[in-house]
C-alpha cells in the first residue's frame, strides 16, 4: 500500500469521555480525502494520529511502507521532515524567521535546501501571492498571509503525504479557490496523498471520498 491506511484505530484522551474509533480508512495517491466537522469535534486529533504526531491505543496507521507505531518517536520526525507535509490551525511558523526560511524550514532541518529548491519555494510564493513578502518577518504577517506562507511550507519539498487542517479559514473566497486549486493540482501531479479537515461544507464536493469526523467519535 503505498497511500495511506488507518485500521482499527482507538483513542482517547486521559480522563475524557471522548472516544475515537476509526474501523477502517484508505487514501490512495493521487486523490484526496476531506474530513468534515464543526470545531471541537475531533478532527485535528483525528489528522494528529494521521501523522504521527499522537499514537493510538490501539489499530495500526501506515503511511507508504511505514507503520508509524513501529517507528521510535526519532524515526517518525525524521519521517514527517521527509515525506510529509502538514498545515497546522495554528500555522505554526517561527516568527523570528522571515518568509523564505519558514518556506524551506523542512529543508533546512534536513540540511537539505538546494537553489533549485529555492526557486521553486519563490514560484509557490508567487502563485500563493506572497512573494512580495519574500524577507519579511513572519511575525509581521497578517493572519491570511500567514496561512498562505503554511501552505507554501507544507509543500516546497515535495511531501508524498499531503495534511492540512482548516487550510482555507483565513482566506477569502478568491484566495480559497486559488489554494484548493494548488493544492489539488499538486496532489494530482505529484501522486500524492492529500488528507484535509474543515467545517467549510462548500469543499466538500471538491472530494468525491470525504467522511464526517462524528463516523469516528463518540
Amino acid at each position: 500500500m503505498s497511500g495511506i491506511s488507518l485500521k482499527n484505530i482507538q483513542f482517547a484522551y486521559p480522563g475524557s469521555p471522548f472516544r475515537l474509533q476509526v474501523k477502517g480508512l484508505e487514501v490512495t495517491p493521487g486523490t484526496g480525502f476531506g474530513l468534515l466537522g464543526p470545531s471541537g469535534s475531533g478532527k485535528t486529533t483525528l489528522l494528529r494520529l494521521m501523522t504521527g504526531l499522537l499514537q493510538p491505543q490501539a489499530g495500526e496507521v501506515r503511511l507508504g511502507d511505514a507503520t508509524l507505531h513501529t517507528l521510535s518517536e526519532a524515526e517518525r520526525r525524521a519521517f514527517r521532515l521527509s515525506e510529509v507535509g502538514l498545515v497546522f490551525q495554528d500555522f505554526a511558523l517561527l516568527d523570528y524567521l522571515t518568509v523564505e526560511e519558514n518556506i524551506l524550514l523542512p529543508q533546512t532541518f534536513r540540511r537539505a535546501a538546494t537553489a533549485n529548491q529555492a526557486s521553486q519555494a519563490r514560484d509557490l510564493a508567487e502563485r500563493l501571492e506572497i512573494s512580495q513578502h519574500w524577507q519579511k518577518l513572519a511575525g509581521q504577517l497578517s493572519q491570511g498571509e500567514r496561512q498562505r506562507v503554511a501552505i507554501a511550507r507544507a509543500i516546497a519539498h515535495k511531501p508524498r503525504f499531503l495534511f492540512a487542517d482548516e487550510p482555507t479559514a483565513s482566506l477569502d473566497a478568491t484566495r480559497r479557490s486559488r489554494v484548493m486549486d494548488l493544492l489539488m493540482e499538486y496532489t494530482a501531479q505529484q501522486q500524492a496523498c492529500l488528507v484535509m479537515v474543515t467545517h467549510d461544507t462548500e469543499l466538500m464536493p471538491l472530494f468525491p471520498n470525504h467522511a464526517r469526523v462524528e463516523d469516528f467519535t463518540s
